[in-house]
Order: C-alpha cells, then sequence, then structure tokens
C-alpha cells in the first residue's frame, strides 16, 4: 500500500515562489511505486487553495489569492499519512504549521514547534547557540517599542558593536529586511525598514575582513547525520535576497574548498546546534569561515532550506552520496519514525 503524502507549498512568506519550486522538484522524485503525492499551495493570503487552484498555482508558479480559511482546509490534512511543508519563513517554517499539524496527530517532515520556532527567531537561536557554547559574531537585540520611545539607547548598542555591522529583523528569511550599515548615517534607516517588518531586530558585529560562507546538511532524528561541506562564493558585499535568487550571482563549490580539519569542525558544530535546537529530520546550518586565522563562526540553522534540484541541501547530500529521490524517500521515513 502507498504512502500517502499531502505536499504543502507557498505560503505567506516572501519565500512564496522559492516554495513552489521546491514541491515541484519534489513532487517530481518522489518514487510514484511508493508514494501517492496530492500537493496544495497555500496562498500569500494564507488561504487553503483547492485542487485545481494548486494545481494552476504550480504551473503559474505563484498564487496571489483564493482558496478557504487556512483552518477550514487544513482539516483534510487528516487523510493523509505524511504532510510534507515545504513552506519557508514565517507562518510556515516557524513552528505555525507544525502546531497545527501536532494538534491534529498528523505526522509531519522536519522540525516540530520548539525547533523550528526557536531556529527561525534569529535573537532565540542565537541565545541557545550561546548555551551550547558555539562562537558567533557580537550582536544586540532591539524591540520596535524601545525604537520609538528610547532611540538613543538603541543607537548605543550599535556604538558598542562598532561600524560597520548588519541590522536584521529577527524572523526573516531569505535576507528581506537586512542591511548593512557602514556608518551612524545610515542606522535609522536601517533600523525603520528591519522595523518595519518585525517587532524585534537583531544587530550582528561584523567580522574583520571578508568571511567565506559554508553549509552544512544535516538529516535524522536522535541520530542525526552531518553531510560535507559546501561553500557559496558571489561578489556582493553579502548574501542578499538578489544575490540568493538570481541565476549566476553566486556559485556552490561542494566540497569547500577548506582544510580537512576546519570542514571537520563545522560538521561537528552544525550537529551541535541541531540537537540544542531539538531539530527533527533536517536543516542546513551555515557559518562564516575566516581564512587568515581559521576562525569559525555559526551563523544561523534553517529548519526547511531550500529544496529545488539545484538547492545546497540536496547538493550536499548528493554530494555524500544520497541522491534526490533517496533524500526525499528518507524524509519521509523520518517523519513517520518521529510522530
Amino acid at each position: 500500500m502507498k504512502t500517502r503524502i499531502l505536499l504543502l507549498a507557498g505560503g505567506q512568506s516572501g519565500e512564496h515562489e522559492v516554495s513552489i519550486n521546491s514541491a515541484k522538484s519534489v513532487l517530481e522524485a518522489l518514487p510514484k511505486d511508493q508514494f501517492e503525492i496530492t500537493t496544495r499551495v497555500i496562498s500569500k493570503q494564507g488561504r487553503w487553495l483547492g485542487a485545481g487552484e494548486s494545481l494552476q498555482a504550480l504551473s503559474s508558479g505563484a498564487a496571489e489569492s483564493g482558496g478557504e480559511l487556512m483552518l477550514a482546509g487544513a482539516s483534510s490534512a487528516g487523510e493523509f499519512d505524511v504532510v510534507f511543508p515545504l513552506l519557508h519563513g514565517p507562518m510556515g517554517e516557524d513552528g505555525t504549521v507544525q502546531g497545527l499539524l501536532t494538534l491534529g496527530g498528523i505526522p509531519f517532515v522536519g522540525s516540530g514547534v520548539l525547533g523550528s520556532a526557536a531556529a527561525m527567531d534569529k535573537i532565540m537561536a542565537k541565545q541557545v547557540f550561546a548555551a551550547a557554547g558555539l562562537p558567533q559574531v557580537p550582536y544586540a537585540a532591539a524591540l520596535r517599542s524601545e525604537w520609538r520611545a528610547a532611540p538613543d539607547a538603541v543607537r548605543a548598542r550599535a556604538e558598542g558593536l562598532g561600524y560597520p555591522l548588519f541590522v536584521k529583523p529577527a524572523n526573516l528569511g531569505s535576507s528581506v529586511g537586512i542591511s548593512k550599515v557602514r556608518h551612524p548615517g545610515e542606522l535609522d534607516a536601517a533600523l525603520n525598514l528591519a522595523f518595519s517588518y518585525d517587532r524585534r531586530v537583531i544587530l550582528e558585529a561584523m567580522t574583520q575582513g571578508k568571511p567565506r560562507e559554508l553549509e552544512v546538511g544535516i538529516l535524522g532524528n536522535d541520530a542525526p547525520r552531518a553531510s560535507v561541506v559546501g561553500e557559496l562564493s558571489f561578489d556582493a558585499e553579502f548574501y542578499d535576497y538578489d544575490t540568493k535568487y538570481t541565476e549566476g550571482r553566486a556559485q556552490m563549490h561542494i566540497p569547500a574548498r577548506v582544510p580537512a580539519e576546519i570542514a571537520e569542525q563545522v560538521r561537528e558544530y552544525a550537529l551541535t546546534a541541531y540537537r540544542a535546537l531539538d531539530c527533527a529530520g533536517l536543516a542546513r546550518v551555515d557559518f562564516f569561515y575566516l581564512e587568515d586565522s581559521g576562525t569559525v563562526f555559526i551563523n544561523e540553522l534553517n529548519t526547511m532550506p531550500g529544496f529545488t534540484t539545484t538547492s545546497m541541501y540536496p547538493k550536499l547530500w548528493e554530494a555524500s552520496g544520497l541522491s534526490y529521490s533517496e533524500l526525499v524517500a528518507r524524509l519521509v521515513e523520518l517523519a513517520l519514525e518521529a510522530r
């Protein structure tokens, strides 16, 4: 008997289109002799689309509106053996959908409420990483209410970190709302932009010199494995939205061009972060590497990374000996094992 899978795609975040592209790849890769797959797209307005509308959204690459209330549509998820929530960013990767599925007693791919929510929130994730002894760049947090009531106090935190620095919304993906602040004159605009997306914002010190960006794929539940280490190279000042999603702007190097001891250290740090956040199923963990000093800093952990056939996460596992279709099938197995 085939395993019945509900593939969720789209969602309300800025990564709506990326999610749909990921779903197309997974849909094509899942072995049809093992799985019976149904896809439902969640519109940018947070509405649950029916079968016909979902197919249309998969074809066009996006769903602006339409559909029924999320709670009403999600009631049909109980008809399936496993849900694969291929949703990136807020209202999908942050524990909200995971909580809904947990309440329904429905197995799903990926981390549960705790791991999803903690990893999505950059401030909370950094606090967990610090408790686990993982090296990070210096940072500070601020609330929108603080910025309105006592802006000089927030400016002082930035001053304490030094310039240049980065200002980021705490709960967004795809580098949305992130600014590189080169001097105090650019700080207010960067904070206003970040606070327009989130009530909590993080300020991060920059490393000395341009760091190299390393990434590791993690697969498993209580006994996770780390993939080979990959590297992203690009000419932009940082890995912004355009660099991330414009073809040819960034290049992958798998395996990463780093010494063996650095690669092993990164893999161990990635596993430590994964366990500390109580993740399950999968994650991609990103690092900064300063070649001159041999220093590694953890940057962030993504509980539902991009999943097209050309995305870094499946490419890392392909280089580690697991094909795309084998990887997807293994994730379904892990979902059933965990729930």
